[in-house]
């Protein structure tokens, strides 16, 4: 589908490229050497609907790589699910997921100290991608950290989303869709009690409804909060780097279907290194 609106959104991509080169161009020369780095395999397991089944429901296991990493530009981080169900009905089969993004920042490349509650403002690149669906997005957007009381950080972003699926017609799976917008919070907020560490981290995603294929696909509501334990702490003194616990996702709207709004708790198993 091609509409003024959607080449908008091509040249608000183009656009963030662009402010990114520049930023990047008025930075450091050695971009590419990391200053921190966290590295997470995640695994859970909980009871996730199945949409477009009428209402059925499947055990599944997600194991999860997760990476963040911070460079003298900005930060970049990138995750990828594995998913299996107990059933072979053609959803979360041995399906794999994948987002990325890198994130430009003023506060790092022009060297400017920000004051008050915001930590930093910038401009970000992402993509989605699902292989079992023959998903793709790009996401061109901006950013701003907040510097707020106790959080370790707080991030909202807004993007385009600009889909680049092959769509049903052309021999694809998923179906295409008109290019839409996309908010998301993310955070990470630690507590120490009782001589433990816990935190409550994650994030919430909106999307706004588009067009696509076969019609009208309604906004949707994604919430991925985890409530974790640092057990490693508690087993043998050695912090951030085992924990356990749970995450409760919510998800009005599940990819699309204005008949399945998810409710789940799964458990969690975390591994840090």
């Amino acid at each position: 589908m091609s509409t003024p609106f959607h080449g908008s959104l091509r040249r608000l991509a183009l656009g963030t490229l662009s402010i990114a080169g520049l930023l990047v161009g008025t930075g450091h020369d050695k971009v590419l050497a990391a200053d921190w780095s966290a590295t997470e395999i995640q695994y859970q397991y909980g009871k996730l609907d199945v949409p477009f089944s009428g209402g059925n429901t499947s055990n599944t296991h997600i194991v999860t790589l997760q990476h963040a990493s911070g460079y003298s530009f900005g930060d970049v981080f990138f995750f990828v699910d594995f998913l299996d169900d107990n059933d072979l009905d053609g959803f979360d089969d041995k399906d794999a997921y994948a987002e990325g993004y890198a994130y430009f920042s003023s506060a790092k490349i022009l060297h400017h100290k920000y004051s008050g509650i915001v930590k930093d403002l910038g401009v970000l690149v992402g993509f989605n991608y699902d292989a079992d669906a023959d998903y793709l997005a790009y996401l061109p957007g901006g950013y701003v950290d907040w510097n707020l009381p106790g959080f370790a950080f707080l991030r909202t972003q807004f993007t385009a989303v600009i889909d680049d699926t092959r769509g049903v017609a052309s021999g694809g799976i998923a179906p295409s869709r008109d290019d839409g917008f996309q908010a998301d919070v993310s955070w990470a907020y630690p507590i120490h009690a009782f001589g433990q560490y816990f935190s409550i981290e994650g994030h919430i995603q909106y999307d706004i409804p588009v067009t696509g294929e076969f019609g009208t696909i309604p906004y949707s509501i994604l919430g991925q909060p985890q409530f974790r334990w640092d057990v490693g702490y508690a087993l043998n003194g050695k912090k951030d780097v085992l924990f356990v616990g749970t995450e409760y996702q919510f998800w009005i709207n599940k990819l699309g279907e204005n008949t399945t709004d998810e409710s789940a708790f799964q458990a969690l198993g975390v591994w840090r290194f």
